[in-house]
């Protein structure tokens, strides 16, 4: 009989370790299949990068520092600056799988990439505040969008996963290297405010029905 540890995956649903990441119900299963195929397209890349040596988390470090590399490069070019950003996200697509190849993927390692992607949302916009993102509704997304990357975080703890989840920050990224790049100089600059109160206002939906929910859970907890 084998005395190996089961892993949360192949235990009782019941049974499964709550979840150390932000993912929505949905989400999590449209994920599992799509990490199925993107792991059999990765595979000559993470074999590679295995024999290298690279882990989960040297590569979770090096997109960290990739997407706060982002920060001084802005003032010598904004170029290179989302360059440096998007490497960040190419990395970020990667620890997932590798870990999963290596057969070592663990809540603390979801829970890190979580954290370090939420790092890189605050950094780069704030560096673009006030120009070309304005205070207001740079602050508010910052914000609005950590309460509710934490709260599904908690709420995946709970075992009561948001249904959906809205999170915008590959879509933000893009209107900030287009808005920067392209649209600086002419009537349309200022553009990325608007994109960001309407992100705003998505997450402030699901803020408070993340809040609400999770009050509900608390109060039959008394």
């Amino acid at each position: 009989m084998s005395s190996e540890i089961p892993k949360s995956a192949d235990l009782p649903k019941s049974e499964k370790a709550p979840a150390a990441d932000c993912y929505s119900a949905g989400e999590r299963q449209a994920m599992e299949r799509y990490q199925r195929i993107r792991g059999e397209w990765l595979a000559p890349l993470l074999r590679w990068m295995t024999r290298l040596g690279f882990t989960p988390d040297s590569l979770t470090i090096l997109s960290l520092i990739a997407g706060l590399a982002f920060c001084p490069f802005y003032f010598w070019s904004p170029t290179a600056a989302f360059v440096a950003l998007f490497t960040h996200l190419i990395l970020d697509a990667v620890d997932g799988p590798l870990a999963r190849f290596q057969n070592i993927a663990s809540r603390a390692g979801s829970f890190s990439d979580t954290f370090c992607d939420q790092i890189i949302v605050c950094a780069s916009t704030a560096i673009l505040m006030p120009n070309p993102v304005g205070i207001i509704p740079g602050v508010a997304y910052i914000f609005v969008y950590t309460l509710v990357v934490v709260f599904a975080m908690v709420r995946n703890a709970l075992g009561i996963p948001y249904s959906w989840l809205f999170r915008p920050r590959i879509i933000v990224y893009v209107a900030l290297a287009v808005e920067t790049i392209f649209l600086k100089e002419t009537k349309y600059a200022g553009s990325i405010n608007w994109i960001l109160w309407l992100v705003n206002g998505l997450l402030i939906l699901k803020l408070g029905s993340g809040f609400w929910k999770l009050r509900k859970r608390l109060k039959r907890s008394d």
